[in-house]
């Protein structure tokens, strides 16, 4: 079917639904099996439902479903990618279909980035009142019929939830009735899909008059209260903050605060000037809702986008506040799902360009300090899949090393950890620096290293020990330790705690010579693995009844 496949390819396709009557007949299908998003959303702490500031990206570009709607990836050059998942907290994909089911390729890399992912349920303009007059007017089967069918769509493609956007007036009857259909849609959310969320934009009032507000108040309350949060418009004021601040009360991270980043209308800041707009919005502590950050690659093109997006949200980062992870193995070639070509074991496969959010990995951080480090993703070069990490950096006069954190943690530390690093130092000394990791622990007084004979170490700062060669038990999986190749330097770690709290994973490249000089140097990481040494030596569990369909020979 023309829906689920690409006509001229065959390919499996992402899809949306338009109006009522498709949205009331969906059913699941064989057809769309390829569409079921197969990574479950990775834990993160602290917990999206923690009292702090939150963040939402909306993700709006050119009406959607470009090439993300391929999901088995396709051979786009210099496609749109986003990688800054550890500064967000949840994803919402934008469309102006009626039901925006997200692209499969998005979910499953939010998910595995630990961010929640929603779709968009949009009526806009003389049809869209049709429609609302259609399931809201008529009363509670007919609506309560739409918030279930919203409800096991997202429960069967395994994303997580809706923004609401009714974009017209409303009759007194159906907006009589909406604030019910909206309670009714949560629960039935809350029920069908585990950590789910249904946010409502603002738009429409109580009085069915259709005024963007810009701010929470008493005209759109009844729907704040109905879900679980509000999208406010864009041309807010900062007295508007104020008076929101004072309605929300304690539900004040519930309220996402709109950003343009396009500028659009009488606004605080967008583009490179979006921070300008983010401070206002965390100086009372509300959560804001990035809307269109794919600016930086519509408005500033192809060319330069990595470089273009690293600026971008590297002037945000200091008001978005990220999560961490908190569950092991932790494993990431730092492939953006994207590449100029394919690499595997350091060696470049296939060249041409490709393009697949699912094989997006685990994103680190990218700390940035001006003039001593800065972090970026390299194309020209991989160990697997299509990118690496590179850190350039200065080592200042007199010190000896630069700390470049990659992962912040928050778990308990398993008795014994075993790490592997895989690096490239470029440049034209590269023997004057060595790079090892380093494993930080959160302040306790009866964490230590070793045995408890051992000092603990000044904070919390501890370097695993060099392993020549893998463990005998562990030989088949970490052949790493001895995998260098391709120029690529492969080291593998042990580290053993005891009653430790694991915080932070970095970086260390430090000079082999104390020098008066600063001493710059380049580094691609192209693998990190943190593992607990006891899961992976248990044998993994035995795969049974595997099936094959939807088999199309070419």
């Amino acid at each position: 079917p023309a829906r689920y496949f690409d006509t001229e390819t065959t390919e499996p396709i992402s899809f949306f639904l338009s109006g009522l009557e498709e949205l009331l007949a969906w059913q699941p299908s064989s057809s769309d099996e390829f569409n079921v998003s197969a990574v479950p959303l990775a834990q993160r702490q602290p917990p999206l439902r923690s009292r702090r500031p939150r963040t939402l990206v909306c993700h709006d570009m050119r009406g959607g479903y470009l090439e993300d709607r391929f999901i088995q990836g396709s051979a786009t050059r210099s496609p749109y990618v986003f990688y800054h998942w550890r500064y967000i907290d949840i994803f919402v994909y934008f469309s102006h279909h009626t039901v925006t089911i997200p692209p499969v390729v998005w979910t499953n890399a939010a998910h595995r980035n630990s961010v929640p992912v929603l779709g968009t349920f949009i009526t806009e303009g003389t049809d869209g009142g049709k429609l609302c007059e259609a399931f809201l007017a008529a009363g509670e089967e007919a609506y309560g019929a739409v918030a279930e069918q919203l409800a096991r769509i997202a429960q069967h493609y395994r994303f997580d939830g809706w923004l609401m956007n009714i974009e017209n007036p409303l009759s007194a009857a159906a907006v009589r009735n909406l604030p019910l259909f909206l309670r009714d849609l949560t629960a039935r959310v809350h029920s069908a899909v585990p950590g789910g969320l249904v946010i409502w934009y603002d738009s429409v009032l109580k009085n069915g008059v259709l005024a963007w507000q810009n701010e929470l108040n008493d005209e759109n309350r009844v729907f704040f209260d109905a879900c679980d949060g509000l999208f406010t418009n864009y041309n807010w004021k900062e007295e508007q903050l104020q008076r929101t601040q004072r309605l929300a009360g304690p539900r004040l991270n519930d309220v996402y605060v709109g950003v343009d980043v396009f500028a659009r209308g009488d606004v605080v800041g967008g583009g490179f000037d979006t921070d300008k707009s983010l401070r206002l919005i965390r100086q009372y502590g509300l959560s804001a809702a990035i809307f269109a950050p794919g600016w930086v690659y519509e408005h500033l093109g192809k060319e330069n986008f990595l470089h273009n997006e690293n600026r971008f949200w590297g002037l945000l980062a200091e008001y978005l506040p990220t999560h961490s992870i908190c569950t092991l193995p932790l494993t990431t070639s730092f492939s953006l799902g994207m590449g100029t070509s394919t690499f595997l074991d350091g060696k470049d496969e296939e060249t041409g360009p490709w393009y697949d959010l699912s094989a997006q990995d685990i994103q680190p951080l990218y700390p940035e300090q001006q003039g001593l480090l800065s972090t970026s993703c390299s194309l020209q070069d991989a160990w697997c899949g299509g990118s690496s990490l590179k850190l350039q950096g200065t080592i200042p006069p007199g010190e000896e090393f630069v700390a470049v954190r990659l992962f912040s943690l928050q778990m308990p530390a398993p008795p014994k950890l075993f790490l592997t690093l895989l690096y490239k130092l470029e440049g034209p000394q590269p023997d004057d620096f060595t790079v090892a990791l380093e494993v930080t622990t959160w302040d306790s007084a009866t964490c230590f290293e070793g045995n408890p004979t051992s000092l603990p170490e000044p904070n919390g700062r501890y370097h695993p020990r060099f392993l020549p060669a893998p463990p005998p038990g562990l030989a088949k999986l970490l052949a790493a330790c001895h995998r260098g190749s391709q120029g690529w330097t492969s080291r593998c770690y042990e580290l053993e705690l005891q009653d430790c709290s694991l915080r932070d994973l970095s970086v260390i490249v430090s000079r082999q010579q104390p020098s008066p000089q600063a001493t710059s140097f380049t580094c691609l990481l192209g693998e990190v693995r943190v593992l607990d040494t006891a899961s992976v030596a248990a044998s993994p569990p035995q795969v049974h009844g595997v099936t094959a369909s939807q088999l199309w020979w070419r």
